[in-house]
């Protein structure tokens, strides 16, 4: 198994450095990474790819993600999740119709406040580092889609909701802006993510799993709509340095293999067809 695709159902008190570190020991090999940060608090889908399908990273995590979060009510922490030390807490007054209308009222794009708990840079440092310095910084704003939320229970203090949103969404934050809008306070007690793209947490493998070699590993022609073309021998020589190549073809992304063994991954842009990945080495 040289490259390959594992998803992986992270448990809590991991941080997704961790997961990846677990797996280069089982795999015994450096050349491992993972396509979505999730906080130790979180669960569920984190895609790990290994050998040259390292460099799927970027493409694999601009994937949609889907959530099941829960809201504790009547509080606000540091972190905006349970973790965080409490800042404020009051009684809260809500009903099922007022949940339902704030949480559809999120549907398509908004400007979200990033989180000061988070790794993003500003003036070369990450905003965390602000937060344990105690030194104020401006927080910056993006753009992001949320695709669609649904409210799934709202029982005692604990509102649950499901939200399909794009790469880069901060589901804490979401959060924050939520209670915002409903008037209250409220933090993240859980959040788990149980789809990316077409990775379901129904076919993801624990940790445990994993070190019994109980897993199943996944390759480019699992997760990508792609085609195959077979190469002659001169269009084996570009694609093999790397040349760019006009087909006419309409797939997103062909696999070119030269006797029966995968070369490499090319990507349409343009109605041209540009290397993405190399899959065979030189010898």
């Amino acid at each position: 198994m040289n490259n390959g695709i594992i998803i992986v159902n992270k448990e809590q008190n991991y941080t997704s450095r961790d997961v990846v570190n677990i797996i280069s020991k089982v795999l015994n090999t450096k050349k491992v990474g993972h396509t979505g940060t999730l906080d130790p608090l979180a669960t569920g889908v984190l895609v790990i790819v290994f050998g040259k399908y390292t460099k799927l990273v970027n493409l694999l995590s601009s994937l949609d993600k889907t959530y099941e979060a829960e809201i504790k009510l009547g509080l606000k922490t540091d972190t905006l999740d349970i973790t965080g030390k409490v800042l404020e807490e009051k009684p809260f007054n809500l009903t099922e119709e007022e949940i339902k209308n704030v949480l559809s009222s999120f549907k398509g794009k908004y400007h979200m406040e990033v989180p000061i708990y988070s790794a993003i840079k500003v003036n070369g440092k990450k905003l965390y580092e602000y937060a344990r310095e105690n030194i104020p910084v401006q927080l910056p704003i993006k753009d992001v889609n949320i695709y669609d939320i649904e409210l799934l229970s709202f029982q005692n203090d604990i509102i649950k909701f499901k939200v399909q949103v794009e790469k880069g969404t901060y589901i804490r934050s979401l959060i924050r802006d939520i209670c915002q809008k409903l008037d209250t306070l409220g933090t993240m007690q859980s959040l788990v993510r149980i789809k990316q793209g077409n990775f379901d947490i129904a076919n993801s493998y624990s940790l445990q799993d994993i070190k019994d070699n109980n897993f199943k590993v996944l390759n480019i022609r699992d997760v990508l709509n792609l085609e195959e073309y077979a190469l002659n021998k001169t269009e084996y020589f570009q694609i093999k340095n790397g040349h760019p190549i006009s087909l006419n073809k309409k797939a997103p992304y062909l696999l070119f293999t030269y006797q029966q063994e995968d070369i490499a991954l090319y990507q349409k842009i343009d109605n041209i067809y540009r290397s993405l990945i190399m899959l065979k080495d030189d010898h």
